[in-house]
């Protein structure tokens, strides 16, 4: 099964400049723990985003999508294709593993575009930010949601945001 995890803005908004929109610390630790021993594919520029002090993600099997042949990664195993990245762990090594795409708007938009997606987990930000990177229209003859979680305001994380998973309609 493979899943993509995002936090959108009500604009569809994911990104400005290669960096995130927002800080909401409780959705960082909700991306942590639902990614947290497991795989987690990203484009190259999503990966080139990352902190250094945070790369790799810790704890997860890092991987990385670039057309680039000539690209090389210590850190991560590197792929010159969504589908063969998720081929490769589609193995009985990694049975145990599940497959997390989180970005960013290239990747999310191509997976989605070539039926590469079984689930995806969408916070759903409540405020319009200016960003040049968006997530794609999610098309609900395609998808059914659930509400898995509400969280309001508070002084660390200031904004409401609502998480949602979507399976894929048979």
């Amino acid at each position: 099964m493979v899943k993509i995890i995002v936090a959108i803005a009500s604009n569809n908004g994911i990104g400005k400049n290669n960096d995130l929109l927002w800080h909401l610390p409780a959705d960082m630790k909700f991306f942590t723990q639902t990614t947290t021993d497991h795989i987690v594919i990203m484009g190259r520029k999503n990966w080139d985003s990352i902190p250094h002090k945070f790369s790799p993600l810790p704890n997860r099997i890092n991987a990385v999508v670039t057309k680039n042949m000539e690209y090389t990664n210590d850190k991560a195993d590197v792929f010159t294709s969504v589908e063969e990245a998720i081929a490769f762990y589609q193995t009985e090594e990694y049975a145990d593993k599940e497959i997390f795409i989180i970005g960013g708007g290239q990747i999310y938009k191509y997976s989605l575009e070539n039926d590469l997606v079984d689930e995806m987990l969408v916070t759903m930000v409540d405020a319009e930010y200016e960003a040049d990177t968006f997530f794609p229209d999610i098309d609900e003859e395609k998808w059914d949601g659930e509400l898995i979680m509400e969280y309001e305001a508070d002084e660390k994380n200031p904004h409401d945001f609502d998480i949602y998973r979507f399976v894929k309609k048979n």
